[in-house]
């Protein structure tokens, strides 16, 4: 009921149980909402509303993905950023994006263009380019959803989290980007080696093309 309707508190909550049987105690109720986080915000909010549920973990190729940017600079000094897609389940690397500047309008041309099947949710965090009215209508146009990190807790977005580690460590960290044609092609050329030949180790150290292919 909090994620069918985000803007009711425990009160109105507890009613509509009450109605359909589920529960009579009240104060069972908002023992529950409180300890399921479900508390709705009293100031106003000009963002757009999340559901407040949990997430679960993955079990399958494109049942859920996360997205999330890493930056660098060009051997000139001028910063550009990278937009990461990852399959949780497979860990593989899914979509990049390089460029300057990457709107959220960017953001949803990129992921509308993609060819594979997409998942049923997209975690992301609370940046503006994942707030966007542009991914808004995108998602509900593709039937995906936004599942939203709480804002300062990165944790909660761990499978991109690593995966950038692992991308700065082994490719960005390495490379100096003469501009950002070179830093296409060396982001490319490591995209293919991640997903095609090195080897994860909680994938029973196959590369995560091949473990998904295995199991599709």
């Amino acid at each position: 009921l909090a994620e069918q309707y985000p803007k009711y508190g425990c009160p109105t909550l507890h009613d509509m149980l009450v109605i359909e049987g589920e529960v009579v105690n009240k104060k069972r109720t908002y023992r529950i909402y409180r300890e399921e986080e479900l508390q709705v915000r009293t100031k106003k909010r000009n963002k757009i509303t999340r559901p407040r549920v949990p997430m679960l973990v993955p079990d399958a190729v494109n049942q859920r993905w996360s997205i999330d940017f890493v930056s660098d600079q060009l051997a000139n000094g001028r910063r550009f950023r990278v937009l990461n897609v990852v399959d949780d389940f497979s860990r593989e690397y899914v979509l990049k994006v390089v460029d300057f500047s990457i709107s959220g309008q960017r953001v949803a041309r990129e992921l509308k263009r993609i060819s594979r099947k997409l998942p049923k949710t997209i975690v992301c965090d609370n940046g503006p380019e994942f707030t966007s009215k542009a991914m808004y209508f995108w998602a509900k146009k593709a039937g995906v959803k936004l599942h939203f990190i709480q804002p300062g807790k990165p944790t909660q977005n761990a499978f991109v989290e690593s995966f950038n580690g692992k991308m700065r460590e082994y490719c960005l960290d390495l490379h100096w980007f003469a501009s950002i044609e070179d830093a296409r092609s060396t982001i490319d050329d490591w995209q293919r080696h991640y997903n095609h030949v090195r080897p994860h180790r909680s994938l029973g150290r196959k590369p995560p093309a091949v473990f998904a292919k295995e199991v599709a």
